[in-house]
């Protein structure tokens, strides 16, 4: 038996993980690196398990990233500042954690005897047109330069890239029912606008899929791909407004890779979201 990291392991994605791996015992040990204490001391009330081990440290932080680590065989790294917007105006912040985090990640998984790492990115680290993709394209370079250069005794190092998880924390579905609840119109910035669908058990197979497997490529899944208007429709939202779409910071469609475009991506009915919601 032995022990995983996961950063930012009090998120979505790291519900999931530990909801599954808890069921199958695969692990002696998970720790769980975020900075928020209330959401650590949440998921401990939640889940109750003494194989659980929760650490308050920022992956900024090279030292405390290394005491983390001490011990584990496998690390999942998915902590970032994820929101399009507060990268933009929050530039060294976002560098901070998205790039210099990942790079401390690298090198505290190679120093510390871990076997396997994988990296959580994002749609938007293909071809990207805001700062917070391109701080993850950079963070998928450092582990996927760090593969092609390993030494024997090295960690393998991976990386999965996929769109937001249906109803995540940040995603469309629970920012437009806040805004509802509030008495606030949402948003629509385009109703022809496409976004990759994918539940939380989906990403938690390919990451969890990924840490088995390790290919030196990057993991990208077969997604279907569902537009705002018919969302709108789903979710019977009336009285929206029409907003403008950035096109600096936002995609009116996005990409995983050569190909692979929400546009032309299987589109999702307006039953099928409903019965998702």
């Amino acid at each position: 038996m032995s022990s995983l990291l996961v950063t930012g392991g009090t998120g979505t994605l790291g519900h999931g993980i530990v909801e599954r791996l808890l069921q199958k015992s695969a692990y002696r040990s998970i720790r769980l690196l975020s900075r928020n204490e209330h959401t650590q001391n949440a998921m401990r009330r939640k889940f109750d398990d003494s194989r659980l081990r929760f650490v308050i440290a920022d992956v900024r932080d090279d030292e405390a990233l290394r005491h983390a680590m001490r011990g584990c065989v496998h690390v999942i790294h998915a902590a970032a500042l994820k929101d399009v917007y507060t990268a933009k105006n929050n530039p060294m912040e976002v560098y901070k954690t998205n790039i210099k985090g990942s790079a401390n990640i690298v090198r505290a998984a190679r120093d510390n005897g871990v076997e396997r790492c994988v990296l959580v990115s994002t749609d938007k680290a293909f071809e990207p047109v805001n700062l917070y993709g391109t701080t993850k394209k950079v963070a998928e370079s450092f582990f996927l330069s760090a593969n092609e250069h390993r030494l024997p005794s090295d960690p393998l190092y991976s990386v999965t890239r996929y769109g937001n998880v249906w109803k995540s924390a940040g995603s469309v579905v629970p920012i437009w029912r806040e805004q509802l609840s509030q008495g606030v119109r949402p948003i629509v910035r385009d109703p022809a606008c496409t976004r990759f669908f994918m539940l939380l058990s989906e990403a938690v197979d390919l990451v969890l899929g990924t840490l088995a497997q390790m290919p030196k490529e990057v993991a990208i899944p077969i997604l279907p791909a569902y537009d705002l208007g018919t969302l709108v429709k789903a979710m019977d939202i009336r009285g929206w407004i029409r907003g403008t779409l950035d096109e600096q910071t936002e995609k009116l469609h996005e990409s995983l890779g050569p190909g692979l475009c929400s546009k032309s991506a299987r589109r999702m009915s307006e039953a099928e979201l409903r019965s998702h919601l």
